[in-house]
Parts: C-alpha cells; structure tokens; sequence
C-alpha cells in the first residue's frame, strides 16, 4: 500500500493456504469500511472475518453517534484499541487502513501488528508474508507526488514482483486506486502455483 499528495492505492494477493497448502485462490482481502476508506486484512482467515464483523459494528455505530463519516485515522485507531483489547489472546491477522479524509481529501495509510502498534508512514507500508520482500521494491519504485496511474503502477509493479518471490503469495493482484472523484478497482494475473 502506497500514497501520493492526491490518492492512495491499497493491494493484496488472491491466495489463501496453510503454509505451502493453497486452500482458495479468489480471497477478498481488501474490504470497504466507508466512501474512500478500506482495510485489508492479512493473517488467519477466520481471525480476519471476525475482525472485520467488529470493525464494521463500530464503525456504524460512530457513524450514528457522531453524526459524520469515518475518517481513515479514527478508524485505524478503532482498530488499534480492538487489538490492544485481544493482546493476550490477539487475533491473527495484521490490518492495513488506506483511505482519503472525507473533509481534506488528504491520504492517509497505516499498517499494524497483531496487537495494534500503529506503523503510519508518509510513503508506504507492507504486512503480509511477503513483507520483506516488497518493502525494497517499494524503496525503489515510490516517489513524491506521484499521480494516480504512476502510483497504480508502482504498486502493481511492486507486488508482481513480490509473487514472483513469495512462495506463500499469488494468484494474482487486486489493487484499488483511491481518489477524491472515484475508486479504481483491477486486476492482475500473477504467478498461479
């Protein structure tokens, strides 16, 4: 997941399995939380379905309190508390927010860990078994202020190159180019064994 001065773009991998098991080849990891803000969800399936039932919960039940939309920040630190809240028995799963303010239209990512220790950079971030081997392509390929198509193409460059490294990872490449006027969802074939 990458940001610009104008958009964000969040991605993941259509694979789910147990170790070098592919259990499915069409998850859904990226999921939309409100207009311009997604979560993805990495990690134990199950643990991630749960996690993304209770963020969903609270999330409406903000909307209704406070009588205004999600921000991206107020959401990571929703789903920040969940985990802190489960640190003794954590769910399995590291979240990554993507999102524009609803206000400023200002880009806003963060990526964090299973206890909700908040990672938010100002260029990008990566969870996922395939964390070590994306955050040097990202080195490579991220620079400021890059528009929407050069940062969807950073980002699929990025993690077909990862797929052709991770061995836990594939089936191709889901990435959403978010933007004030609209989201761009596409798809990529990638490496499929």
């Amino acid at each position: 997941m990458s940001t610009s001065s104008r958009c964000v773009c969040i991605a993941s991998d259509l694979r789910i399995g147990e170790q070098m098991t592919t259990v499915a080849v069409d998850q859904k990891k990226v999921h939309k939380i409100a207009d311009k803000v997604y979560v993805g969800l990495t990690g134990f399936s199950s643990d991630a379905k749960t996690v993304l039932e209770k963020i969903t919960f609270r999330k409406t039940l903000y909307e209704l309190r406070e009588n205004r939309k999600i921000k991206p920040a107020v959401l990571a630190t929703m789903i920040s508390n969940l985990a802190y809240q489960h640190r003794f028995g954590s769910f399995f799963t590291e979240p990554l927010v993507a999102g524009l303010d609803p206000d400023t239209n200002k880009p806003y990512i963060c990526g964090m860990d299973t206890i909700g220790c908040i990672a938010s950079p100002k260029d990008f971030v990566a969870v996922g078994t395939g964390q070590e081997y994306l955050l040097g392509v990202c080195e490579s390929f991220w620079r400021e202020n890059m528009g929407p198509e050069e940062l969807f193409e950073a980002t699929a460059q990025a993690m077909l190159s990862c797929l052709e490294r991770d061995a836990a990872s594939g089936w191709g490449v889901v990435i959403y180019t978010i933007t004030k006027d609209k989201v761009n969802i596409s798809t990529l074939k990638g490496r499929m064994d």
